[in-house]
């Protein structure tokens, strides 16, 4: 009876704003090839399901960049009907300001926090028992994606874990091959810092540090071997010259790097590639070193518009984006997970089926940016990306960390 009342109740809150149809303007950072190919599935979706229509956002050049551009559009006034952000605290602020869409209504009429899974995704954007966004798609950053093809001229054979990666490495260089592919920019030097600390130090210490901002921790000595191992990634990154995140992975496609630490949304470039897992290319969840990963991933937030299309709109692409459907066809397409723990997933690749065990076994943490505030979460990219970038030593990273951990809300 539950089901049908609340079926019944989401009708209600849906036909109550079909009246007109109105453009809806959406906002993301998926520009990459494969980003490119799990996004038409939304807005085909969305354009063929409803009477509204899709009005493209795509903002270049990741999060980074994107985030501030789509928060000052709605502080000053020029807001998007819809907008991808990350889950964590990313748009506290906007909706303490009440500047963002209360969806409390119809997550209640469509029993969101029954289908939720993790329900902390749906905790993160819920602010005094309201919820104010739609979780989308789980992702998580603690993966090392492996070239066969460059192992393969190394003559080696394919590591099973980041100490075997390590240790191909000078055969991988004597091939004339980049041992690590990274994108030279803050937030992928610290998805890298942060899978390489969390295999070294464990999810006990990570989650103290990182969770329970218990900065004393990050100063012992497994941390500091953490920050070595670090280090060490940082030589083995010195040839790789590339930009953006996909260009990097391309470069594992190619074969001309023997692998990437990277999140899952790199699933999508093997996949638009047509690369096969498990024998073009090997995914270490963990880094191989344990079946821990975040519950990072997106989620769609709706700011705040007087108009009435818009608003039916927003409420018909907020439904449609935790449907069944939508849920399986996009993440399929992304290399994400989905949010859902009702939904068969057994069309997925060997990757995927490895994150979606992971999942179900409860091998689960909260990301960094559902634990650290905004500022915290940019000082710690921006710690990484100087790192990357110059010859700072591991202490003097472990020092400057630890202040912000020590600092951090």
């Amino acid at each position: 009876m539950k089901v049908i009342s609340n079926l019944l109740a989401s009708a209600a809150i849906l036909a109550a704003g079909v009246a007109n149809a109105g453009n809806l303007e959406v906002t993301h950072w998926w520009t990459s090839g494969g980003e490119a190919a799990a996004v038409s599935v939304l807005a085909e979706k969305f354009n063929a399901q409803t009477d509204h229509t899709w009005v493209d956002g795509a903002i270049a050049g990741g999060g980074g960049t994107s985030v501030p551009v789509i928060i000052s559009r709605i502080i000053g006034g020029d807001p998007m009907g819809a907008t991808q952000l990350n889950h964590g605290r990313q748009a506290q602020e906007l909706i303490e300001a009440g500047l963002m869409t209360d969806l409390t209504e119809l997550a209640d009429a469509q029993g969101w926090r029954d289908i939720v899974h993790p329900i902390s995704l749906l905790d993160s954007c819920t602010v005094d028992g309201r919820v104010y966004c739609v979780p989308l798609n789980i992702h998580s950053a603690q993966w090392l994606w492996v070239s066969h093809g460059a192992f393969e001229k190394a003559g080696l054979p394919v590591p099973k874990n980041w100490d075997e990666f390590v240790a191909g490495s000078a055969k991988l260089e004597e091939a004339g091959l980049v041992p690590l592919a990274m994108g030279q920019q803050g937030w992928q030097q610290s998805i890298a810092f942060g899978a390489l600390v969390l295999g070294y130090v464990g999810v006990e210490s990570f989650i103290e540090v990182t969770g329970n901002k218990n900065a004393d921790e990050a100063t012992g000595p497994a941390w500091t071997r953490a920050f070595e191992a670090v280090a060490s990634a940082r030589k083995l990154a010195r040839d790789s010259n590339v930009q953006d995140w996909n260009l990097a992975t391309n470069m594992v496609i190619t074969d001309t790097a023997g692998g990437q630490i990277m999140g899952d949304w790199a699933q999508g470039e093997f996949q638009v590639a047509g690369e096969v897992a498990g024998k073009d290319y090997s995914c270490l969840p963990g880094m191989g070193f344990n079946e821990i990963l975040d519950t990072g991933g997106d989620a769609f937030y709706f700011p705040v518009i007087n108009d009435e299309a818009t608003k039916a709109a927003q409420l018909e692409l907020a439904s449609l984006l935790i449907s069944p459907e939508v849920q399986v066809d996009f993440n399929l397409a992304k290399g994400s997970l989905p949010v859902r723990g009702d939904i068969d997933l057994s069309s997925a690749n060997a990757c995927m089926q490895k994150g979606l065990k992971i999942l179900a076994d409860g091998g689960i943490m909260p990301s960094n940016r559902q634990t650290f505030d905004a500022d915290a979460d940019q000082q710690i990219n921006d710690l990484m990306a100087e790192f990357w970038a110059t010859d700072m030593s591991a202490a003097e990273a472990q020092a400057t960390y630890v202040d912000i951990v020590r600092n951090a809300n």
